[in-house]
């Protein structure tokens, strides 16, 4: 090694040691003299800050511009953040091939984000053609190395019997991995094993148990999930008041079956005083994301004029975006609507 990279060395440490004290002013000064002596951790750290904002003006453009200098050296997590650029599309143009060819080369070295990443791009197709078995195989890598998010991945895999047999009691173990160090999609996930009695003995205490610890990290589906264990006094006390608490912290972040269960305690007056404008709202939101079962009620509401002021025709079109989906409530109303000659032709 020569003294230039011993010098760069030297400062980076010295980066590294400012980051860790808070001082980002002085880390990212530290860094950039580094990372312009060609020292591949400190592109990359310096990169995350300006991705970040931390430190210095956030800057997608320049965190590409770095992430690629030690990108193109072989650093392993500059190239997985180069990926998920691509990914995201920030400071490139959005570019899934080009994220998966990043996220291939992290991944060759080992590197579990990468590979987790990678997996997640095979598991849904983008970029490379779907591949369930290529997922779980990079999931697995991942999860072998104790990456949270590849272990909570690879019990949905497990469970779904998506690249690998259905085993629900190994869906659980890996469930049960990332619940652990906190994962809260792990934990939801886990949950809903518990309240379903799949892969583990049946308990709706320990699926409120788990629920609960995701929900306070603001998961929204465990929220809305604890929200109807309330609701159905099962495995807590009964509480209409909570369910809609829980309902509205989910349904805030667009949950859509959230939305439908407030839209709903708000329709009947329960855990909070009878509203049907309000209930209009929320069935509103969750239908406007294709909800089969708020499409249906908010047919029933222009059906009946409540919250809203009558009309056959818009209830009619509501009942068929339902109906086209299956719901079989809305098949049978649009069947009664034609049956009356109803906002129908």
């Amino acid at each position: 090694m020569d003294a230039n990279a011993d010098e760069a060395t030297d400062i980076a440490r010295e980066g590294h040691r400012a980051y860790e004290r808070g001082d980002y002013t002085k880390a990212c000064r530290l860094f950039r003299l580094a990372a312009d002596q060609g020292d591949a951790e400190s592109q990359n750290k310096l990169g995350l800050m300006y991705e970040r904002g931390c430190g210095v003006g956030q800057d997608y453009a320049e965190a590409c511009r770095l992430y690629q200098l030690a990108a193109d050296q072989g650093h392993a997590r500059a190239q997985c953040n180069l990926g998920l650029m691509y990914e995201r599309g920030h400071g490139v143009g959005q570019d899934y091939v080009e994220a998966c060819r990043w996220y291939q080369k992290a991944a060759n070295q080992g590197y579990a984000r990468a590979q987790c990443n990678l997996g997640f791009m095979y598991e849904k197709g983008c970029g490379v053609g779907q591949d369930h078995t290529e997922a779980y195989r990079l999931f697995r890598k991942a999860a072998d190395q104790g990456h949270v998010g590849a272990q909570c991945n690879l019990g949905t895999m497990y469970e779904g019997g998506r690249g690998v047999g259905r085993d629900y009691v190994e869906a659980c173990r890996w469930y049960r991995r990332a619940a652990v160090q906190g994962n809260a999609d792990a934990q939801c996930n886990l949950g809903l094993m518990y309240e379903e009695g799949c892969g583990v003995k049946q308990s709706d205490v320990e699926a409120c148990r788990w629920y609960r610890r995701a929900a306070v990290q603001g998961n929204a589906d465990a929220q809305c999930n604890l929200g109807l264990m309330y609701e159905g006094g099962r495995g807590v006390g009964q509480s209409d008041a909570e369910a809609c608490r829980l309902f509205r912290l989910a349904a805030d972040q667009d949950n859509a079956l959230a939305q439908l269960n407030l839209g709903t305690m708000y329709g009947e007056g329960r855990g909070v005083e009878q509203d049907h404008r309000e209930a209009y709202r929320w069935y509103r939101r969750a239908a406007d994301q294709g909800d089969a079962d708020a499409q249906c009620a908010l047919g029933l509401m222009y059906k009946m004029g409540l919250g809203v002021e009558r009309s056959d025709a818009e209830a009619c079109r509501l009942f068929r975006l339902a109906a086209d989906q299956g719901n079989a409530l809305a098949q049978l109303n649009l069947g009664a609507m034609y049956g009356e000659g109803r906002g129908v032709e």
